[in-house]
C-alpha cells in the first residue's frame, strides 16, 4: 500500500516541535502542501526549511497564539482568503501543565478550553466548507490517551481531552455524508519536551533521578518502551489518506498498550 497525499493541502497545529512537528515533516514526504501553525517563528522557520528538504511542495507557516482564539483566527482566516483551503486539519496542541484537577483554577480550564475546544471548533468552522465542495475532508484530532483512561498528575488535561473527543465523536456524526472523516489519536508516552518536563517533575517530587522516573513510564507501557513522535505522525498520515474513507469517529490508541480499556 503506497500512502501518498499529493495535491492535498494540510494545516498542521503545533507543529513547531515534538508530534506536530513530525506530522508536518511525514506528511511533506507523502507530498502535501503543508502549512503550519505555532506560536514560535524562530522555530517553525526551522520546519519549514527541513519539510523544503522533504519535498518541493508548496509549504508555508502561519505564526499564531491559541491562547488568544480570536487573534489566531484571523491570521488562519487570510491564508484561505488568499486561496489555500484545506483538505486536512490536524488540531494540536499543547497540553495543559501538570496538575491536579482539584487544584486548578478557574482560568486554567478557560484556557485549556480555549486552546483546544474552542480553537477546533473554530477552525473546523471556516475550512469544513470547501472540504463539502470537494467532498473529501480530514479532521485529525491528536489528544491523548488520558481521554479514555485519567492520567495521575494531569488534571486539567484529562478533562479537555474527554472533551475534544466528544467534540470529534460529534462532528464526525454531522458529517458522515459530506465525505469528510473526523477521528482522534491518543499518544501514549511519547518523547517530546512536554514529556520531558513530566518526567522531570515526576522526578523532583518522588525525590529521585530523571532516568528514573523515566523508566517509571516505561514500565507502565507493554512494549517496554517511550513512544516517538514519527510514530503518531505515521497513523495521521494512514487516516489522512484516501486508504482511509471508511474510518471515522474513533479513538485511535498510539501508546504502546498502555491503555487497560479496550
Amino acid at each position: 500500500m503506497n500512502i501518498r497525499l499529493n495535491g492535498k493541502k494540510a494545516l498542521v497545529c503545533g507543529a513547531s516541535q515534538g508530534i506536530g512537528k513530525a506530522i508536518a515533516l511525514e506528511f511533506a514526504r507523502m507530498r502535501a502542501s503543508v502549512t503550519i501553525t505555532a506560536r514560535d517563528e524562530k522555530n517553525l522557520k526551522l520546519v519549514l526549511a527541513d519539510m523544503q528538504k522533504e519535498s518541493a511542495q508548496d509549504h508555508t507557516y502561519i505564526v499564531s497564539d491559541f491562547s488568544k482564539p480570536s487573534e489566531a483566527i484571523v491570521a488562519v482566516e487570510n491564508e484561505i482568503f488568499a486561496g489555500h483551503h484545506f483538505d486536512i486539519l490536524i488540531n494540536n496542541t499543547g497540553g495543559p501543565a501538570h496538575g491536579h484537577l482539584q487544584n486548578a483554577s478557574i482560568d486554567d480550564l478557560k484556557k485549556a478550553f480555549d486552546m483546544h475546544v474552542i480553537m477546533s471548533q473554530l477552525l473546523a468552522q471556516i475550512i469544513i466548507p470547501s472540504m463539502k465542495e470537494k467532498h473529501f475532508g480530514r479532521i485529525i484530532n491528536i489528544i491523548s490517551v488520558g481521554a479514555k483512561q485519567p492520567i495521575e498528575g494531569l488534571g486539567v488535561s484529562n478533562t479537555i481531552r474527554g472533551a475534544m473527543a466528544s467534540w470529534a465523536k460529534t462532528l464526525a456524526r454531522e458529517l458522515g455524508d459530506s465525505g469528510i472523516t473526523v477521528n482522534n489519536i491518543l499518544p501514549g508516552y511519547t518523547k517530546t519536551m512536554r514529556l520531558n518536563n513530566l518526567i522531570e517533575i515526576n522526578a523532583r517530587n518522588a525525590g529521585i533521578s530523571f532516568e528514573e522516573a523515566e523508566q517509571v513510564l516505561i514500565e507502565k507501557t507493554p512494549v517496554g518502551r517511550l513512544g516517538l513522535p514519527e510514530e503518531i505522525a505515521y497513523a495521521a498520515g494512514f487516516l489522512a489518506s484516501e486508504f482511509a474513507s471508511f474510518i471515522s469517529g474513533i479513538n485511535l490508541p498510539v501508546d504502546g498498550g498502555f491503555l487497560s480499556t479496550l
